[in-house]
């Protein structure tokens, strides 16, 4: 090995392990019998020396880091580096991602420090003088401000995951840059305004996902343009409005997340004709109005999540013919008449099917006694739902904790027989 990249290489091993006294133990680390678990090495044509190609630290068997371990900056400084992996390495003394005045790491492929819940401090924009970076992972850490904007002049990327982090701002318009780009995911942070439409320039895009943020507005309908896109996570943010027409383009989708978002729009038809969909996730939005009978024809659909909405009318009778739907919940809404579902379909779906609080809906009464719904049988003297939607329930209308509430009518039960036998 080149004697100034072993030196760093030994400095590196200081700053993040104990485990053993690297420069004795592995003199010559890159030689056979004499390397470690965690690192690769390889030869260079050009000067016929060994070089360091991979490190992996902190997760067994690889090397682990000890509680005094910070972000060593010197893997900046191994000019034949292609990859290199911090897990659940930056555990307890507060450190920060840092460059070296002078960056040698032109090879630096994939970088990927995940679970140090000691890493804090901004995303260093010196990140993008890698120019050969194909996969940048900084998620599940304490990074903290805004995505620096020159990350997406970095047109190598394959894959970009800021995930579970505290970054703040708004998503800026250069991320229709990352051309190449198959992933994106900013889940889990603190991001704020639109979705940029320039989002739609990422034409090899399969996974997005800026689910729990703070974003607001509506979904662009630069979107429609993402046609390689498999997976795409909205949930837990402040999106409204109409979802783009475009979204009927997707035709390679086969996952659309988007619970738990003040929607209050009907529920959308276009959803249809997403034949590929396989999961579809519209919980706590705000949706009205009928189940749309397209939704039959998603013949690959295996979850269909539309619980806590307003929607009304009828189940549609065809649903009963999704033979792949494992988890269907439609609970709390105001559906009303027949469940339209028979013997073999509510055995199928078991527990995973809900339909509770939704009053005006009765199963028939072949159906009502093997199965326990929160339905009633249609024609009995009660009302077709025992669980009703909070806002419908007698107890939340006079103010009564709705156990409170059960508690009393059964005392009062109970003193009017004590009464009676007196």
């Amino acid at each position: 090995m080149d004697p100034l990249e072993l030196e760093t290489l030994f400095k590196i091993m200081e700053t993040v392990s104990s485990d053993q006294s690297w420069r004795t133990a592995h003199p010559n680390p890159c030689k056979p019998g004499s390397s470690w678990i965690g690192i690769e090495c390889k030869s260079s044509g050009n000067d016929n020396l060994i070089h360091v190609s991979r490190l992996d630290l902190g997760v067994p068997p690889n090397p682990s880091c000890k509680s005094t371990a910070t972000f060593p900056s010197q893997i900046f400084q191994l000019p034949h580096l292609e990859s290199v992996f911090f897990i659940s390495c930056f555990t307890h003394a507060r450190t920060t991602i840092s460059f070296p005045i002078k960056v040698s790491s032109s090879s630096l492929q994939q970088l990927s420090i995940r679970s140090n819940p000691a890493l804090v401090g901004l995303i260093p924009f010196q990140l993008s003088s890698l120019k050969s970076l194909q996969i940048l992972t900084l998620s599940q850490n304490l990074l903290s401000g805004t995505i620096p904007a020159q990350i997406f002049s970095l047109s190598s990327l394959l894959r970009l995951d800021l995930s579970y982090n505290m970054l703040t701002g708004r998503i800026s318009f250069q991320v229709g840059n990352l051309k190449n780009l198959v992933g994106l995911d900013l889940s889990y942070n603190k991001l704020t305004g639109a979705i940029p439409s320039t989002i739609g320039q990422l034409g090899m895009l399969q996974k997005l996902d800026l689910s729990s943020n703070k974003l607001t507005g509506r979904i662009p309908e630069t979107i429609g343009n993402l046609h390689s896109l498999v997976f795409i996570a909205l949930s837990s943010n402040e999106l409204k409005g109409l979802l783009p027409k475009g979204v009927s383009m997707l035709q390679n989708l086969q996952y659309f997340l988007m619970d738990d978002n003040p929607m209050f729009i009907s529920l959308p038809s276009e959803f249809g004709e997403l034949q590929k969909l396989q999961e579809l996730r519209l919980a706590n939005s705000g949706y009205s109005g009928k189940i749309p009978p397209t939704y039959s024809k998603l013949s690959n659909l295996s979850t269909l999540s539309l619980q806590n909405n307003r929607l009304t009318g009828e189940i549609p009778a065809s649903f009963g013919s999704l033979s792949h739907i494992y988890h269907l919940n439609l609970s709390r809404n105001f559906l009303d008449g027949v469940v339209p579902f028979n013997s073999s379909f509510l055995n199928r779906l078991g527990k995973n099917l809900d339909i509770s609080g939704n009053p005006g809906l009765c199963l028939s009464p072949s159906e009502a006694n093997g199965f326990n719904l929160g339905v009633n049988a249609c024609g009995s003297n009660k009302s077709g739902s025992s669980i009703l939607p909070w806002e419908k329930s007698e107890a939340h209308q006079h103010g009564i904790p709705r156990p409170l509430f059960f508690l009393l009518v059964l005392l009062s039960t109970m003193i009017s027989v004590a009464l009676s036998n007196i």
